[in-house]
C-alpha cells in the first residue's frame, strides 16, 4: 500500500487526463488518494470525482490564499460539505506570509473557522503555513486549549522547533517531493526525527516534483519516489516506510477507514 495523502487531481496540469493520472499512479503502487480543495466552487467537482473513485477522497476547505474572497464563509458551509460520506478532510487551511494573497488578519480568523468544523466533526484538519510559523504554531496551540482536534501539518518545509513543537501537540508531518532536493539538508535531518507514528508522504501534485522528475509536472505516481528517499533517509526498507505511512493515513483519516 502506499497513499498520496494529499494531491490535487482538479488541477490544471492533471485534470486534462485525470484517468491516465490515476492509472500511472496505481501502476506504481498507490492505493489511495487525497484530493485536496482549495476554494469553494472546486468542492463539487472534488467530491464527484471521489464519488466516481473508491480509491480517492475529497477535502473541503479554503487555501489561505483565497481567504479575502471567502471571508465571509462560515462554519455552516463546511459542515454541510463535510457531511458528505467521501469527504475526510478539512482544509487545506493556515496561515501563508511569503505571498500575502490575503488579509492576515482574514488568514487567521478563516484559520479559525476551518479548526472549529474539525473539531466538531472529527475529520482531521489539513495546515498550509509559509513564513508563519509563529502565528500558525499560536493560533494551533490556543485553539488546542479550546478542545483537541486532529491535524497535520502538509507539504512540511518549516523549521525543527516547529516541527518538534506540533508534534508535542499531537499533530502528524506529511513530507512531499522537496525533501528529496539536493538543498533541502535541514529538511531531511527533521525528516530523520519525526516519531514513526506520525509520518505521511505526499505529492502536492502537480506541483513539486520530486527528484528524478524535478521540473516535470508532478503526478501522485511520484509519491513512491518520495517515499522511497524517505525510507533511505531514515534506514527503512521501502516496504516498511509505505506500510507505515499507509497505516498513519488510516488512523489519522479514519473516515477514509471506515
Amino acid at each position: 500500500m502506499l497513499i498520496d495523502s494529499h494531491c490535487h487531481l482538479n488541477y490544471k496540469g492533471l485534470v486534462e487526463e485525470q484517468q491516465a493520472v490515476l492509472a500511472r499512479a496505481r501502476a506504481a503502487g498507490v492505493t489511495g488518494f487525497l484530493n485536496i480543495s482549495t476554494r469553494e466552487r472546486e468542492w463539487a467537482d472534488i467530491i464527484a470525482l471521489a464519488e466516481q473513485e473508491s480509491d480517492v477522497w475529497a477535502s473541503v476547505g479554503i487555501h489561505p490564499h483565497e481567504a479575502d474572497t471567502h471571508a465571509d464563509l462560515g462554519e455552516a458551509a463546511l459542515l454541510e460539505a463535510a457531511a458528505h460520506p467521501r469527504v475526510v478532510a478539512i482544509g487545506e487551511t493556515g496561515l501563508d506570509y511569503y505571498y500575502d494573497h490575503s488579509d492576515r488578519q482574514t488568514q487567521q480568523a478563516l484559520f479559525r473557522t476551518h479548526i472549529a468544523v474539525s473539531r466538531e466533526t472529527g475529520l482531521p484538519l489539513i495546515v498550509h503555513t509559509r513564513d508563519a510559523e509563529d502565528d500558525t504554531a499560536a493560533i494551533l496551540s490556543d485553539e488546542m486549549g479550546k478542545g483537541a482536534f486532529p491535524a497535520l501539518i502538509h507539504c512540511f518545509t518549516a523549521s525543527a522547533d516547529f516541527g518538534r513543537k506540533v508534534i508535542d501537540m499531537g499533530l502528524t508531518i506529511s513530507l512531499s517531493g522537496i525533501i528529496t532536493f539536493k538543498n533541502a539538508k535541514d529538511l531531511q535531518a527533521v525528516a530523520t526525527e519525526v516519531p514513526e507514528d506520525r509520518l505521511l508522504v505526499e505529492t502536492d501534485a502537480p506541483f513539486l516534483a520530486p527528484i528524478p522528475h524535478r521540473g516535470r509536472v508532478c503526478e501522485p505516481a511520484f509519491v513512491a519516489d518520495t517515499a522511497r528517499f524517505v525510507a533511505g533517509l531514515r534506514g527503512v526498507s521501502e516496504e516498511d516506510l509505505r506500510a507505515t505511512t499507509s497505516r498513519n493515513f488510516f488512523n489519522l483519516f479514519t473516515k477514509a477507514a471506515a
